[in-house]
């Protein structure tokens, strides 16, 4: 009897965590095949540290302890290029979805730099598999997003009007010197996220293929900073003739801005001097932070989005309104 009472306790909690609607935009799959194909390669340390251990019931069991209903999962850095690991990778995300509905989404890697391959993977990820939008990192192999070779990929994707989720890998060339003494995840990760979204920018690629939304990692990096001084140069350089004319206000309205990292009120606010309340989303970075320190952050999450009186109308936005709305315009409706 006392087991039984334990087993209700147990399912009613689990029920009332689910119940609460929290979408998780950030986190990552890592399948055995991937990390196969990188120990092939010699690249397991590319990044500089070790790849966490995946496990996708490990995965709900922190989903249902703190409040997450729906992960979309994407591929970890580094970028495999090999077309057969990143297919490999895509099926497993697929499955995953299938095996677990509503609980599960994903975005598709591609096997950049091959602009064409990406092009076919892109296409029978989001036609065949239903992936739910794309994986971009910042660079492969030197190859930065913004550059004018991915103009065709991006066409692609702005005519299937879909999500794509960046996320920052080793910038190319590195200082590995640096990257010994101020690990990646710790400062360069942002630089290589700002450096990438403000690629796409000075080029109009958001603004010119403006039916695909982005979601920029780790509370914009450092794009609020950035946007006001590119802003104030780009006259100068337009003079020197090294820009051409640049839609701010077109691009910026594609960007969404995950809260994964070191989230506060403060970085709100600052976020919300280049974008809106409803471009805000819920991000974890799973498994690379500890369940139980996600846990704890996510609670802090909605302690401060209720007390701040300025941003306490947004909780629900950011929690799950927000991330609801993104993928419901490419057909991808998690549940409410």
């Amino acid at each position: 009897m006392k087991r039984l009472k334990i087993t209700i306790i147990s399912m009613t909690l689990a029920t009332t965590a689910i119940a609460q609607g929290v979408i998780d935009v950030h986190s990552h799959l890592i399948t055995p095949e991937f990390v196969s194909s990188l120990e092939k390669e010699g690249r397991l340390m590319d990044e500089g540290f070790p790849l966490p251990k995946y496990d996708v019931y490990n995965h709900l069991k922190w989903m249902d302890e703190a409040g997450v209903e729906t992960s979309v999962l994407t591929l970890a850095a580094p970028q495999p290029t090999s077309a057969q690991t990143v297919r490999q990778t895509n099926k497993a995300a697929a499955r995953i979805k299938k095996e677990h509905p509503e609980r599960f989404m994903f975005c598709a890697a591609l096997p950049l730099p091959d602009v064409s391959k990406a092009i076919e993977e892109a296409k029978y990820a989001l036609d065949v598999l239903k992936a739910d939008g794309i994986k971009l990192a910042t660079n492969v192999d030197g190859q930065y997003l913004g550059a004018p070779e991915l103009d065709t990929l991006f066409s692609v994707l702005n005519e299937r009007k879909a999500v794509v989720i960046l996320h920052p890998h080793r910038p190319e060339p590195v200082n590995r010197q640096v990257m010994q003494q101020t690990p990646l995840a710790m400062q360069e990760y942002l630089s290589e996220t700002t450096r990438a979204v403000s690629n796409m920018i000075s080029r109009n690629v958001l603004a010119r293929y403006n039916h695909i939304k982005v979601v920029v990692p780790h509370c914009g990096a450092y794009l609020p900073l950035a946007i006001p001084r590119m802003k104030s140069l780009t006259p100068v350089m337009q003079a020197n003739k090294m820009v051409g004319e640049i839609d701010y206000e077109a691009n910026l309205r594609t960007l969404y801005y995950d809260l994964a990292g070191a989230h506060s009120p403060e970085v709100i606010r600052m976020l919300l001097t280049i974008t809106t309340p409803d471009h805000l989303l819920y991000g974890s970075d799973y498994p690379y932070v500890a369940p139980q320190v996600l846990t704890q952050s996510l609670a802090r999450m909605k302690d401060y989005l209720s007390k701040e009186p300025d941003l306490a109308p947004f909780k629900e936005m950011i929690l799950w309104k927000n991330a609801k709305r993104l993928f419901d315009q490419t057909g991808a409706k998690p549940r409410p």
